[in-house]
């Protein structure tokens, strides 16, 4: 298989790439492992006329979308190698399928590291959340709870207060510096530096969080900050450069220290937020397509 583009990664940068190289009348590749950042979530926000709608609804619509671009070919694996360079590369999936590409773009996003508590899992998406841009106006003026490092979940705590005035720091053990303790108490900030034992609550929906110490507090819902990382090794293989952020550092067109290798959406670690995502695979869109335009003479 030959294409012009190979696209790994589906969500939302991927699929608004392959939409713009489509309409350039591009063969693009789109490959996918099914695997999703919020596929716990249960809505989608701050994505205008998107509002509310869960993202296995979202990702049926932009599925639906590229069904009418016969140029572009979707394959549900995931990409295992990838090597090659500009112009020429050569990709191989999980299944042994082998295809190669004039240009590449990552659109892999990252994978969120949960916060090290038991039974997580049960309230991650519907009151446990990694993003308040995503999900803080749905508990305005709750009580919520900031779970992170010393300093990663101070910063955290005092953000959150535009959202609610009540909130508890939960350190998980780690303990504060008193100057840490003397900026939240200044702040309004409650904290707890136990270990948490475990989430109260039901149907995913959060009630309580319990420590090591017998105590416990009401809560609403839990924001965590304890990082991710990209969901993909293939930057890597190719020899792709990151930045500060942990992420494939890119120009403003969106191409990597590599060479016909492009990056959008959560791999690049920018915002992560759905509509940057799509712009970014739009831009990566663009940029690819004036660079094969170059190659082939059409343009200096």
């Amino acid at each position: 298989m030959k294409v012009d583009v190979l696209i790994v990664g589906a969500g939302p940068a991927g699929s608004s790439a392959a939409l713009v190289l489509a309409r350039s009348r591009r063969t693009v590749l789109l490959c996918d492992d099914g695997r999703r950042r919020n596929a716990a979530s249960r809505a989608i926000h701050g994505l205008l006329t998107h509002e509310g709608q869960s993202p296995a609804d979202f990702k049926a619509a932009s599925e639906a979308a590229l069904l009418a671009y016969k140029t572009i070919k979707r394959m549900s694996e995931r990409v295992t190698t990838l090597s090659g360079h500009d112009g020429a590369f050569v990709f191989r999936t999980a299944s042994g399928a082998e295809g190669s590409a004039r240009k590449v773009l990552l659109a892999t996003g990252v994978v969120d590291r949960l916060p090290e508590i038991s039974g997580v899992e049960e309230f991650y998406g519907t009151s446990v959340h990694h993003c308040l841009y995503c999900d803080g106006f749905e508990y305005r003026d709750q009580k919520l709870a900031a779970y992170g490092d010393p300093q990663k979940g101070l910063d955290l705590a005092r953000v959150m207060r535009l959202w609610s005035p009540n909130v508890t720091l939960c350190t998980n053990g780690k303990e504060l510096s008193s100057d840490r303790r003397e900026r939240l108490m200044k702040d309004g900030i409650a904290f707890k530096e136990v270990t948490i034992s475990s989430l109260g609550g039901a149907e995913g929906k959060l009630q309580a969080i319990r420590f090591a110490d017998g105590t416990a507090i009401d809560c609403n819902a839990l924001f965590f900050s304890t990082g991710s990382k990209r969901g993909s090794h293939l930057g890597e293989q190719l020899g792709c450069t990151c930045d500060d952020k942990g992420g494939l550092a890119a120009s403003d067109s969106c191409e990597t220290s590599v060479e016909g290798v492009f990056v959008a959406g959560d791999s690049s670690r920018d915002v992560l937020q759905i509509a940057v995502a799509m712009g970014e695979g739009s831009r990566a869109a663009i940029a690819i397509n004036k660079a094969l335009l170059r190659a082939d003479g059409f343009c200096d």
